[in-house]
């Protein structure tokens, strides 16, 4: 299969992330077979496909959690796939992560799960570190839940305070895993306006990994389609509706039920 390749356009800058010919197998299973991608500044890329392809992998690799077997990643235009371990931090202090289950820490409150890469990561004054916390509390409209613990919050909520926690470094990049999954309708909106708000707002460059097909068509400029480790498409939503390929079809046609 031959992915459709996106190159930036007229005016555009190089991208920011590239994801170039990249396998990666875990024991026997090959999870990516040589996957292609890459994201332009500003933009945002939702990759979906069927449970199991490797989608959240490839956003483990690309923060590097997880190392390729073979081929190029670069962030920012730097290879990080043979970075040492001090250099790749640096890197990741660039990216936003939003895991599928918000991944707070059960023992801290909303605020202060909001401080802990503020104060790991940063050299900023006491005062200044809780005037940063107030306005992502704000930017995710949880002021009034700053003290409470994750298990004190609904799942929508804990979602908000992940992404809060995510844009607390103001990264360039943010990497979203499964952002609407578990969440009734209405909450699930939420998440997909505070993202767009971002894009407007801050014009961060995002990957969005989801099977939530109504998200994914508001909130991408692309969407990429995964099937047995590869890309078998990209392009806008129209693009994949006009597609005549069978598996892209019975995806859509699924997925809009």
């Amino acid at each position: 299969m031959q992915p459709t390749q996106f190159t930036p356009g007229n005016g555009e800058r190089a991208p920011l992330v590239q994801v170039s010919l990249v396998h990666k197998s875990f024991g026997n299973q090959a999870v990516l077979k040589g996957i292609d991608l890459e994201v332009g500044q500003g933009e945002t890329l939702s990759v979906l496909g069927r449970s199991g392809t490797g989608k959240s992998v490839l956003l483990k690799l690309i923060i590097g959690l997880h190392k390729p077997d073979s081929g190029s990643i670069r962030v920012e235009g730097e290879e990080i796939t043979r970075l040492s371990a001090k250099a790749l931090n640096e890197v990741r202090k660039k990216i936003g992560f939003l895991f599928q289950q918000a991944a707070l820490y059960d023992s801290l409150t909303v605020e202060e799960n909001l401080a802990f890469p503020l104060r790991r990561h940063s050299k900023i004054s006491e005062e200044q570190r809780k005037e940063r916390v107030r306005e992502l509390l704000a930017q995710v409209g949880m002021e009034r839940d700053a003290h409470k613990l994750p298990g004190e919050i609904s799942g929508g909520m804990q979602k908000r305070a992940g992404l809060a926690r995510a844009l607390a470094l103001e990264p360039d990049i943010l990497l979203f895993d499964e952002p609407t999954s578990g969440l009734d309708p209405i909450t699930a909106e939420e998440i997909c306006n505070l993202m767009l708000q971002l894009q407007k707002e801050r014009h961060i460059t995002s990957i969005v990994v989801t099977h939530d097909m109504h998200g994914a068509r508001a909130v991408s400029d692309r969407i990429a389609l995964m099937k047995d480790g590869q890309v078998l498409m990209q392009g806008t939503f129209d693009d994949l509706r006009k597609s005549q390929n069978p598996f892209v079809k019975q995806f859509l046609n699924g997925s809009e039920e």
